[in-house]
């Protein structure tokens, strides 16, 4: 299902936005440590909002930031897998985000600081953010398991684990996903990305037509940081391109819900994301909101739709629950 939003920009300083959210994507004039040092600059907040606490934890080895929201369900929690195109980004700067989510969405939230590219190429990411779900999986699973002890109803003791990720981090979290046992697959109750980055395939037209570019970012910055991540060979595999699993990879999928911007130069992979999904027999809702640019969630002191885009991604599972009666 295809959803177009048209709402009035308020604040009218798109350009200020545009300036802003470039500085999350590398960009061929930056070299790798000027770019991480920029992304962090721009996007670090040091008030989150709601009252969320955050605190440092270790999931499978891995340093996380642990959200805590005024009110959450107890079994649900999400991981979040930031972007910043494979060589940046980190926990820090999406302090911010991961805690309007996690208000939003009445949970609990894990923002891994997993390795980066070129340091650390593929699988380095991808083998992180495994560690950290089982490690959650185990510690959910014994928890809900001595909380809901003397139920009858086995579903009682089952997690609600959410997976957003936004860019970048998108391809890692659908390799994640891809990866997973049909068992473990079954408690991620839905995925949520934001901007995704579907199709590092070297043969992409997003690569081999010269002219194509995006507001904030174009097809040549996109190739470097591909080239990066990964040998070309690796590029055409569904845990690096998920845009290319097959149905059979496909099966039992979580639900899945893409949130972008109508201006998007990778607008066209998630609606082809969108068909696999659902000829997969899966479940994917295609949101793009009009005007909009990519992982415009971000600059929600120039866009009202910043907020109205957080603030749906939190009525996704409070109508949910309503569905189910509880």
């Amino acid at each position: 299902m295809l959803l177009c939003y048209s709402i009035m920009n308020l604040s009218g300083n798109r350009k200020a936005a545009l300036k802003k959210l470039k500085n999350l994507f590398f960009s061929l004039k930056s070299d790798v440590k000027s770019f991480r040092a920029k992304f962090d600059s721009v996007f670090t907040n040091s008030i989150l909002p709601n009252n969320v606490e955050c605190s440092e934890r270790s999931y499978g080895g891995v340093s996380c930031d642990f959200f805590l929201p005024e009110i959450y369900i107890t079994k649900r929690i999400i991981l979040y897998i930031h972007g910043g195109c494979f060589v940046g980004g980190s926990k820090q700067a999406y302090r911010n985000f991961a805690a309007s989510l996690a208000s939003a969405a009445s949970a609990r939230a894990v923002v891994p600081e997993f390795r980066l590219a070129p340091t650390h190429a593929y699988p380095a990411s991808l083998e992180d953010v495994q560690n950290v779900f089982k490690t959650i999986y185990t510690e959910e699973l014994v928890a809900n398991s001595l909380e809901y002890d003397n139920s009858k109803n086995p579903d009682d003791s089952k997690s609600e684990i959410i997976i957003m990720a936004d860019g970048s981090g998108a391809s890692i979290a659908l390799g994640l996903v891809l990866s997973l046992s049909e068992k473990l697959r079954s408690s991620i109750s839905k995925i949520v990305l934001f901007s995704p980055w579907l199709d590092l395939g070297a043969d992409s037209k997003k690569f081999t037509e010269k002219k194509v570019c995006d507001e904030l970012y174009t097809a040549e910055s996109m190739f470097r940081a591909a080239e990066m991540y990964t040998f070309q060979n690796n590029r055409n595999i569904p845990f690096v391109s998920p845009l290319r699993a097959t149905k059979e990879q496909l099966r039992f999928f979580p639900p899945v819900y893409i949130q972008m911007g109508e201006n998007e130069f990778l607008l066209d992979d998630a609606e082809r994301m969108e068909r696999i999904l659902l000829e997969a027999g899966g479940k994917c809702t295609l949101d793009v909101w009009k005007n909009m640019p990519a992982m415009f969630q971000l600059a929600d002191e120039y866009f009202e739709e910043s907020h109205l885009a957080v603030e749906k991604i939190g009525r996704l599972f409070t109508v949910q629950k309503i569905k189910e009666g509880l």
